[in-house]
């Protein structure tokens, strides 16, 4: 059997620079980084691309997912945690509200501008028409 060859031969200057005149792709890197001959032989057989392809895919979404939710636990938490403290401000500033409009509050508020607290009930004024 023949090998393989090209056609059409490339010509000198478009050949690839390296050190060892082999082309240095992503492949032949994770090939020499993954020690991928020792588990496989030679090379990779094309028809596991496509499901490890897709494993990765999915656990890409996985993570993703995993994050998110994370990202969304955190936020809830610290708008549970400025709700309460919303509460906390809203039940005190009530309190001061009740407090200063009791009628003997009020009372001494008024006492620096002359104003006194009537001892009578008022007189409804009734007008015929």
């Amino acid at each position: 059997m023949s090998e393989n060859t090209f056609k059409k031969r490339l010509k000198k200057g478009n050949t690839p620079k390296s050190g060892n005149g082999k082309r240095k792709t992503i492949f032949t890197w994770i090939e020499e980084k993954l020690n991928v001959t020792g588990l496989l032989g030679e090379g990779v057989p094309v028809q596991l691309v496509p499901p490890v392809g897709f494993m990765v895919f999915l656990a890409l979404i996985y993570i993703w997912s995993n994050h998110r939710a994370e990202n969304m636990v955190r936020k809830i938490e610290k708008a549970q945690q400025e709700v309460e403290d919303l509460r906390a401000d809203v039940t005190t500033l009530e309190a001061e509200y009740m407090l200063s409009s009791m009628q003997s509050e009020v009372a001494k508020r008024v006492a620096s501008q002359d104003i006194e607290e009537l001892n009578q009930p008022p007189i409804k004024i009734e007008i015929d028409k």
